[in-house]
């Protein structure tokens, strides 16, 4: 199976969510909905993609969590 731009976009986004949920210690429908919330699903894991995977997922889980939570405090 070939893997698409997008297949591997929502794939990155998906572990980056699941990762940082567990990070959280929280379920990863709940860190979906905060994410999606503040648009970063798409504002953050896939927009800047083509940066993110060069990083290691524990980086990009810490990096979500911290991005999330900035944003939360603001508003």
């Amino acid at each position: 199976m070939k893997m698409t731009k997008p297949y591997r976009h929502i794939h990155f986004a998906v572990m980056a969510i699941e990762n940082a949920a567990k990070r959280m210690k929280i379920p990863s429908w709940e860190m979906y909905r905060r994410l999606k919330a503040r648009n970063l699903i798409h504002n953050r894991l896939l927009s800047h993609y083509d940066v993110l995977h060069t990083q290691g997922i524990d980086w990009v889980a810490e990096d979500t969590v911290e991005t999330l939570l900035n944003w939360e405090a603001v508003k």
